[in-house]
């Protein structure tokens, strides 16, 4: 039978995790870096085709998922956030007709900029990516620690910061933030972290001043995070993992662009360790990385 390809349900968002997660840990295994991902509940992706379900595709074959595709829009950016082929059907042209789908939500939105990130060692998907006019900008590196031993040698002195509010007062600061570090709003997916009940978000000032802010979840990972001056980042991001230690997390983690060699240094200095490799593939050049670390590959 052929392959079907559709918009995806919302019903059926969690089975697509769990294909999405068998293909990154056949990936991962491959390249030597084990089994990185674990099933988790699918509220971006829910929350994001609520917003714009065009976005979302699912190829099918004899009535099971064989490969999904999400992208969301931000402004003048289109973003793939996951393109995933089960491997047993893999080499059967069932990303490039996915890639394609979701590159035309983009272009009926009229997004200007496309980008996504993607593994490193993941060549296939990267040749299918230059073909299609992203090109290789920015590597980006997962990095975790032990939650003691990163904090023990943490300057103590912290930013003053407020807990980030839905309120109009907090969102244009987000957004000038955003603006000024990504050049585009990201107030949607603010409005997603401010209600996601395992995240906490910051606002952090000097001298009344806002100059960043950071989300911290329960598990200890520090991301996106944003900065209106590079001079701001070392203070933001150390303070930001403090924070995130008090979750009492075993493990630290943050999303480290390679532009970015403040937090860089400070991470490896204080014992966090890169998990595995990425980079942000892009068709124009955007952003000044070395002011914003995303959140994950899939939100960035």
């Amino acid at each position: 039978m052929p392959v079907v390809y559709r918009p995806a349900r919302a019903d059926e968002l969690e089975t697509t995790q769990q294909h999405i997660v068998a293909s990154i840990n056949d990936l991962t295994q491959r390249h030597g870096f084990g089994p990185i991902a674990s099933v988790r509940s699918p509220d971006f992706q829910l929350f994001s085709w609520k917003d714009d379900p065009a976005g979302l595709w699912t190829a099918e074959l004899d009535g099971e998922i064989v490969g999904s595709a999400f992208s969301w829009i931000c402004g003048d950016l289109w973003f793939l956030a996951e393109l995933f082929i089960s491997p047993a059907v893999q080499g059967q042209g069932i990303g490039n007709e996915l890639l394609k789908r979701t590159i035309k939500h983009g272009d009926k939105a009229g997004a200007l900029q496309k980008a996504l990130i993607t593994f490193t060692f993941n060549r296939v998907s990267q040749g299918l990516y230059i073909r299609h006019g992203l090109f290789p900008r920015l590597p980006l590196y997962m990095f975790s620690g032990d939650c003691d031993v990163v904090i023990r040698h943490l300057p103590r002195v912290r930013l003053s910061s407020e807990g980030i509010e839905n309120t109009p007062a907090h969102l244009s600061v987000l957004r000038a933030i955003d603006i000024s570090a990504l050049g585009l709003s990201r107030q949607k997916h603010h409005g997603f972290l401010i209600g996601d009940p395992t995240t906490k978000g910051f606002l952090f000032r000097e001298g009344g001043d806002p100059v960043g802010y950071a989300y911290v979840n329960a598990s200890g990972h520090v991301g996106p995070l944003a900065v209106m001056r590079p001079d701001a980042l070392e203070a933001v991001f150390a303070t930001a993992l403090h924070l995130a230690a008090e979750n009492n997390a075993p493990q630290l983690s943050a999303f480290i662009p390679g532009a970015s060699e403040t937090p860089l240094k400070i991470a490896v200095d204080h014992g966090m360790r890169i998990a595995f490799p990425m980079v942000l593939m892009s068709s124009h050049e955007f952003g000044d990385w070395s002011r914003y670390l995303p959140r994950n590959p899939g939100f960035m």
